[in-house]
């Protein structure tokens, strides 16, 4: 792999967790996650080996295709719906969801 192409993937990463640490706060007070008594160890082994890479795909791939969208939804005008559909809402299903929610 060359130089230029791993300081790019670094530089990716750096901000994408950037992005993550700042807009955590923010993307938590907004949803309120029903959290029942069966939120057991089980549950949040399953959360956390299965779901939270899976989430991380999926906001990955989101953001990949949010990327290729923009000039297309800048042109419809719904760059904000958009935004949210395919990069903050994987965000806090990956980022803020408490361990073990039933509900999301």
């Amino acid at each position: 792999m060359g130089t230029f192409r791993k300081q790019s993937l670094v530089f990716l990463l750096a901000a994408l967790l950037a992005f993550t640490w700042a807009a955590s706060p923010a993307l938590a007070a907004e949803k309120k996650y029903v959290v029942g008594e069966d939120r057991n160890a089980p549950a949040m082994i399953f959360d956390l080996v299965l779901l939270r890479p899976l989430g991380l795909v999926g906001f990955a791939v989101g953001t990949a295709f949010f990327i290729v969208s923009l000039p297309f939804s800048v042109l419809g005008g719904n760059t904000g719906e958009a935004a949210k559909k395919l990069v903050v809402a994987p965000a806090k299903y990956t980022f803020t969801r408490p361990l073990g929610a039933e509900d999301y």
